[in-house]
């Protein structure tokens, strides 16, 4: 049965990724809307990004929205020395001819949460949680209508990617993320432990050119740009590939391992900002709230993506 999804995300190189792969599998996902969000770099540009992602997928029917600029408590903090002055460096996309939907895009998650059945639709968030955090604030009635929250979010083993104790997303907007951990909406967290067992190899990216498709190249493209900064960073020959593992979880489940367990996002320490603190050996009592995985079959995850990225034009 087809999935009804909303994107939320600031791409990237990942992120666009992730936004391919989802709308290159419409039998299984039914992608009603992607909102763009301050993170990797500023709403403008990103949001730019992502009008530029969905017309190289061809499904320009797939409406794109602006939701919130900044942090909900904290300035904006981006990560231009990863993905580039435009977010996405790598392949030469041309301006879009697409425009934004006018309506802001935090309502437009809250009106579409009101609208649908109860429980039918999936949020996959792809950057920082601020429209997330803003709606859950803004409208409390959505919660229980939201069927679950799929987020490329954390680390518990990995620890972070940008400070020592904290992964980007979180970092950018803790108090959002703490807004979402608490709010009770089933959630699955697909944190760096994941992502970094993902690693985009040579011959793998190799298999992304060799489609022969747009998207295929551009995918290559991207990756050959924003890997140089992991591979210096962390000496591997491959690079994390982030947030397509949100789509990957939700077309092939059975290829990652996790299990339910507590999360809390640390908001007043400026040591520890952003860090999750995952209680993966349930040390505590408290409630377990999110289902965290801990590993994918790397092999599987490129294959699909290969496979799916193969029907793009």
């Amino acid at each position: 049965m087809t999935r009804k999804i909303i994107i939320d995300t600031d791409p990237g190189q990942d992120d666009a990724i992730a936004i391919l792969l989802a709308l290159a599998s419409p039998e299984d996902l039914d992608v009603l809307g992607i909102v763009a969000v301050g993170g990797n770099i500023g709403l403008a540009q990103n949001a730019r990004n992502a009008l530029k992602v969905v017309e190289l997928s061809g499904r320009t029917e797939v409406p794109v929205y602006a939701g919130c600029e900044r942090p909900m408590r904290r300035m904006l903090v981006t990560a231009e020395h990863v993905h580039g002055p435009t977010g996405l460096d790598g392949p030469d996309l041309p301006e879009p001819k697409k425009k934004l939907e006018a309506q802001h895009g935090v309502d437009y998650i809250i009106d579409t949460l009101r609208s649908e059945e109860p429980g039918t639709v999936t949020l996959c968030t792809l950057g920082p949680l601020t429209n997330i955090g803003m709606a859950l604030v803004k409208a409390p009635d959505i919660a229980p209508r939201i069927r679950e929250i799929v987020m490329m979010a954390g680390a518990y083993f990995e620890v972070g990617n940008f400070t020592p104790a904290a992964e980007f997303n979180v970092y950018v907007d803790p108090e959002a993320a703490d807004v979402v951990l608490r709010s009770g909406v089933p959630i699955t967290m697909i944190p760096l432990d994941v992502t970094h067992g993902v690693l985009s190899y040579a011959h793998r990216i190799e298999g992304f050119s060799g489609i022969g498709n747009k998207a295929g190249r551009a995918v290559a493209e991207m990756i050959l740009f924003s890997q140089k900064f992991d591979l210096e960073k962390y000496g591997n020959e491959g690079a994390p590939l982030h947030d397509p593992c949100v789509i990957a979880w939700l077309l092939e489940p059975d290829l990652f391992k996790g299990r339910k367990i507590n999360v809390t996002i640390e908001t007043a320490s400026e040591l520890t900002r952003g860090m999750t603190v995952a209680d993966y050996w349930q040390i505590t009592d408290r409630p377990r709230n999110v289902l965290y995985l801990r590993s994918a079959d790397d092999a599987g995850f490129y294959r699909l993506l290969t496979e799916r990225l193969a029907r793009l034009p």
